[in-house]
């Protein structure tokens, strides 16, 4: 397994800087302290999804009787959808009903962290997608352990984002954020076709032998 692609696609597919005007939105009204465990409870919950995706996402799979073939094409042309919408300059996993359910959170005082923060617009489908069929790469429990020790590095990227979140605001603008998000996008569409490719070479043989 080559150790640094599934620390790439997550920090593309996170993108925890994306998400900062998401979160300076919702938490405007908060307090220091609000705000501060807001971003505990999002940076922990970012971690819990791709942790327990890589542990525990090829039982599940197995579990409904689905082929790793077919997961990695389907979770391939999910990853690709991801990268137009970031192409777009859009969360990688969110969608405009999120921000409507997070602002009626916000309006109510209920913490936004893990809904619609952490899940979808940090963590979602594309990231657990992306842990499963990694770790089917993986062939030594370290490389496991790596996997889910990059939950602690993205874990890490949310929380100093959101810490960090005026001034990088500040200091990139809303199209410096954009031009950074079209950039991940671009990277994490490059990475969707090598896992469909994979797939699919998977489901027909034929194809690598058209490959070459």
């Amino acid at each position: 397994m080559d150790l640094f692609k599934p620390l790439i696609a997550l920090l593309a597919i996170v993108n925890p800087i994306g998400v900062i005007p998401f979160f300076i939105h919702f938490t405007q009204g908060f307090s220091r302290e609000q705000r501060q465990r807001t971003i505990r409870v999002s940076a922990f919950s970012a971690f819990c999804v791709i942790a327990v995706s890589a542990l525990a996402g090829l039982k599940i799979i197995e579990f409904f009787g689905i082929s790793l073939a077919s997961f990695q094409v389907g979770g391939g042309m999910l990853l690709l959808i991801s990268s137009l919408q970031m192409l777009n300059a859009q969360p990688a996993e969110g969608r405009k009903e999120d921000v409507s359910e997070g602002n009626t959170k916000v309006d109510a005082g209920d913490s936004i962290a893990i809904v619609p923060l952490t899940i979808p617009l940090l963590t979602g489908p594309a990231t657990i997608s992306t842990m499963v069929i990694y770790a089917d790469k993986t062939r030594h429990w370290w490389e496991l352990a790596v996997l889910v020790g990059y939950g602690v590095v993205i874990a890490l990227a949310v929380w100093v984002a959101f810490s960090l979140s005026g001034r990088i605001a500040k200091v990139l603008g809303q199209t410096g954020i954009n031009v950074m998000t079209r950039l991940m996008g671009l990277i994490l569409a490059a990475l969707a076709v090598e896992v469909m490719s994979d797939g699919l070479v998977k489901l027909f043989p034929a194809l690598a032998g058209s490959v070459r």
